[in-house]
């Protein structure tokens, strides 16, 4: 290892690191991609672990998981024990936060990272979320705007093979789509109920990608396939390694995760995609006499404005349809559940209830009786505004199995936000009910709301108990599994960690491509904007790189 030295090394292979890899080695440099956990395969896709959960609350599949060593993984809102081995082990992998502010941090260590177990749903953001103080006077504007995404996000889209539809939706803009996704019965009458009632919100279609037959995600494989790739799994990154004259990266300290052998890798350039925490934990642990107070951490930035979405879900009924539907529009996978559902997006501007908030969610997919009322199911999302004293540190006194310091993690919500997510779930409620819908739950950081039957009515009454006591344990700042912020980018570097393309402002020839590189939290998913952020990082990466100016 220490004898070659590589144009580029990538730590990380998810949604970031895979686009990284892929970019790369399209351009011709020789890449070494690090990546924390073991390689993925067929065997890890097994159709026999498809079964049907003992219950909706599937109590007892996170019980297992909580036992054989997941207490944290086992919270996530969808958890099900046939993705448990695309999560980590949480006594290998511990964090902390302040007593009174739990944070779920949902995590994936293996080629491919949490592509694996997302939902594939792929939205575009606007300048509704990059240009927020412009238009709020709250939080920060990027320093990209929408105008800069397009041509990549289109490049994504085109890549990727989208299931979509064009919508015409003013708060959403469409994309490219390779097929169009389909809507089932319940869900295109509840959109005519919605859409009539209240003419500036609308009811679209998801926006996905199908499983990957392959299993290994199509970047990574082109990739590979070029030949100028060199992956190493079960590389546990310690720190980013520096030029103690100029402070330039030069490549990374790594740790055998089975072996616990310690070796170093030498690169030109570096590109860090190992996700939010993760990333802004290894930079701080990069400190050196050059970066004593962290990798990139000249302005005291390093670390705050960490955010997630505010997150709510809410289960119930649908009397306006009856029965179920299976969604067909994508071929069906042994391994996955049909994709597909619905998505409100942030509304539009003279609707009374407008905020920064939007829903995804489902209408008659999960199966009932033909002449029973269709199931709902939602989960919305929220903006989260940038606080300094949101953030990331290092907890000294705790180590991982690697014996790596943990980070501690703060995320708590103002008054702002408080604010902004008692209007999410109230606009839910009201917009259910006056369309027919029957809400049985709601529920978010601020507690848990039963109506009617109460939640999941039909399951045993220990599995009710444990889900009230799990509850808040499950569905507090972290749930949305949308964390961003810790290494934002900005126009100067009294303010922010990274330039405007993603650069290290202290370390040029370093970029940071996941979503800690945002400055505000968005209210959609952010692996479209990651994946487009990378590609455009990594193409100005290479050009400064060969006009040598690195």
């Amino acid at each position: 290892m220490t004898e070659i030295i590589y144009d580029a090394l990538v730590i990380g292979s998810g949604a970031a690191g895979s686009f990284a890899v892929k970019e790369l080695t399209a351009q011709g440099l020789s890449v070494l991609l690090l990546e924390a956990g073991p390689a993925v395969g067929p065997k890890d896709f097994d159709p026999a672990r498809k079964k049907a959960p003992a219950s909706s609350i599937n109590i007892w599949e996170r019980a297992r998981a909580t036992v054989k060593g997941q207490p944290i993984q086992a919270r996530a809102a969808f958890f099900s024990e046939r993705f448990s081995h695309f999560f980590v082990n949480d006594r290998k992998n511990p964090y902390t936060t302040p007593r009174e502010a739990p944070f779920l941090w949902i995590r994936g260590r293996q080629g491919g990272g949490r592509l694996h177990s997302f939902g594939r749903v792929l939205l575009r953001w606007t300048d509704e979320d990059f240009k927020i103080r412009s238009r709020t006077g709250k939080g920060v504007d990027w320093p990209v705007s929408y105008d800069d995404l397009v041509p990549f996000y289109d490049e994504v889209e085109s890549y990727l093979g989208l299931y979509g539809n064009k919508d015409n939706v003013p708060t959403l803009p469409d994309g490219i789509y390779a097929r169009p996704a389909s809507l089932t019965p319940a869900e295109q009458v509840f959109k005519q109920a919605v859409e009539s009632r209240w003419p500036d919100r609308h009811v679209v279609s998801w926006r996905y990608i199908a499983p990957d037959a392959e299993r290994m995600p199509l970047p990574l494989r082109e990739a590979q396939a070029t030949n100028r790739l060199t992956v190493r799994y079960n590389a546990v990154v310690r720190r980013i390694t520096t030029d103690a004259q100029t402070g330039r990266a030069t490549g990374a300290e790594l740790i055998d995760r089975n072996t616990g052998k310690t070796s170093i890798a030498h690169a030109a350039m570096v590109v860090l995609s190992a996700s939010p925490i993760e990333s802004v934990r290894l930079l701080l642990n990069s400190a050196s006499a050059k970066h004593p107070a962290g990798l990139g951490n000249s302005s005291g930035a390093l670390g705050r404005y960490f955010m997630d979405q505010l997150p709510c879900l809410a289960f119930g009924s649908f009397s306006g349809a009856k029965g179920w539907a299976l969604d067909e529009s994508a071929p069906v996978d042994p391994f996955y559940n049909p994709s597909g559902g619905i998505f409100i997006p942030r509304f539009g501007d003279a609707d009374v209830a407008r905020g920064d908030f939007n829903y995804q969610g489902s209408a008659g997919r999960a199966p009932v009786a033909k002449d029973a009322d269709a199931r709902l199911a939602f989960f919305g999302f929220g903006r989260m505004l940038p606080y300094a004293d949101n953030r990331i540190t290092l907890d000294a006194r705790r180590k991982d199995a690697w014996n790596i310091a943990v980070p501690h993690i703060r995320c708590v919500m103002h008054e702002e936000e408080q604010a902004l997510l008692r209007l999410q779930e109230e606009t839910l409620i009201e917009m259910i009910e006056e369309v027919g819908g029957s809400l049985e739950f709601i529920g978010s950081p601020t507690g848990l709301k039963e109506m009617g039957k109460g939640a999941f009515p039909e399951a045993g009454a220990f599995s009710r108990f444990m889900f009230r006591k799990w509850f808040r344990k499950t569905m507090c700042m972290g749930a949305a599994i949308h964390e961003t912020g810790g290494a934002r980018m900005g126009e100067t570097p009294k303010t922010s960690v990274l330039n405007p393309y993603n650069q290290l402002w202290d370390a040029p020839n370093l970029i940071v491509t996941d979503a800690s590189a945002f400055p505000g939290s968005g209210i959609a998913g952010t692996t479209l904007t990651v994946m487009a952020l990378t590609i455009r990082a990594c193409r100005n990466l290479v050009d400064d790189y060969r006009a040598g100016q690195l």
